[in-house]
């Protein structure tokens, strides 16, 4: 019985996670696009982890 809750669990957690993934879906296709255009253009500049 505690495998079928265990399993349950997981399948509403893989739900909300790709609910909230379609959410943001569009969001981060924009994103995509906007950096890519700005790279494009010379805006972008090379990230340097060590200034994070």
């Amino acid at each position: 019985m505690e495998h079928l809750r265990e399993y349950i669990d997981e399948l509403q957690d893989e739900i909300r996670w790709n609910n909230s993934f379609h959410l943001t879906q569009s969001k981060l296709v924009a994103a995509a696009q906007r950096a890519k255009q700005e790279i494009e253009e010379g805006k972008a500049t090379t990230m340097d982890y060590d200034e994070l």
